[in-house]
Parts: structure tokens; sequence; C-alpha cells
């Protein structure tokens, strides 16, 4: 949902600068959760999944940024159902829904360089503190590359295991991932190591 899905396009979201974009979906993941009414905040996701169209996209790519989280918005539908009732449990689904759906349509239209470049920048006037804006932008170029790599190791494991008989256990599917990662991770930092990166 977040790496590498940039979608070449023209719309007016494409031409936006990635800064603008990104105050955007901070202001709009404050917001939702300062709407205490689902009917509003359901307005919000209609308004947002109406900016995929706009933005040149089909519903099919919609479905593929929603059907990830699906198993995610019913467990916490579940739990709000149980604590509350089924008007708390929308408000927290749709807030959900609605931030991820905003924060995948601007991975679509913005170039994770760009990204990273305004993040950068914006980071500058924390450098008397000692923030690096530099070391922050690499870590976060970091994560949003290991997320698509950790997702097709993760369905490599899956496969494997269901070859195995062993699909049903999530032991079997978590502790290989974990060393997977861990051993990519080592990998990274010895590369950094070698090119002297402070």
């Amino acid at each position: 949902m977040i790496a590498g899905l940039y979608i070449d396009g023209t719309s007016a979201l494409h031409r936006a600068t990635a800064g603008i974009k990104i105050l955007a979906m901070i202001a709009l993941g404050t917001g939702v959760f300062l709407i205490p009414d689902w009917p509003v905040v359901t307005i919000v996701l209609a308004t947002v999944i109406l900016l995929y169209p706009l933005s040149g996209f089909g519903v099919a790519l919609v479905w593929q940024q929603i059907k990830p989280i699906l198993w995610l918005l019913a467990i916490f539908f579940a739990v709000q159902l149980w604590l509350h009732d089924w008007q708390a449990g929308l408000l927290v689904i749709t807030r959900i829904a609605a931030i991820v759906m905003f924060a995948s349509l601007v991975t679509l239209t913005t170039k994770t360089s760009d990204m990273l470049a305004s993040l950068e920048r914006a980071m500058i006037p924390l450098k008397p503190i000692g923030v690096s804006p530099e070391k922050v932008s690499l870590a976060i170029s970091m994560v949003l590359r290991f997320i698509p790599v950790i997702a097709t190791v993760a369905s490599e494991i899956r496969d494997a295991q269901r070859a195995r008989g062993l699909d049903k256990s999530i032991l079997a599917m978590i502790v290989p991932l974990i060393i997977r990662t861990l051993k990519m991770a080592d990998d990274v930092a010895d590369a950094i190591d070698a090119r002297s990166f402070d």
C-alpha cells in the first residue's frame, strides 16, 4: 500500500507538490478524529474515494487499497460493537478507512523521492536540537523500501508452509518471517557501514 505504488498521471493531485499533500494528509488524519459523528466521517470517506477517479484511477485500484485492511476493520468494528454499539463501530472504521485511503492516494500520486525531499526540508529547523534530516530521510526511505519486500517474503513463506501442510500454524509463519527480516536488516546495516555512513 505504501511503497513503489506511484502511477504517473496528469491530474491536479499528481501536479500538487508533495508538501501540500503531506499537510493535507495530516489535516485529514487529525480532522476525522475530531469529528464525533459517523455520518460526517462517511461523507469524508466518500469524498476521498471520489478523488480516485478524479485522479485517473479505476474501481479496481480502489478495491486493491481497501482489501488488505478489511480484516482489521472487521476486528475494530467487532470490538466497538462489544464495548459500545454499532454506531461507535462505524465511526472507528470509517475514520481508519478514510485515513488509509487518502494515504494510499497520496503515495499513488507522489514519487517517493519527492515525498522524502519535502520531509527533509521540513525537518531542517530541527537541526539545532540535534535532529539530522538526512538520517531521518534515510530511515523513512528504508522503511518504505522494506514494506513491499517483507510482504513478498511473507507471501513466499506462506506458500512454502502451505506446501508442507503448515498453513494453519501462526508460529510456522511468524518465526521464519522474523528471522529473515532480521537477516535483511543485518545485511543492510553492514552495507551502510561499508559505505562509511555515520
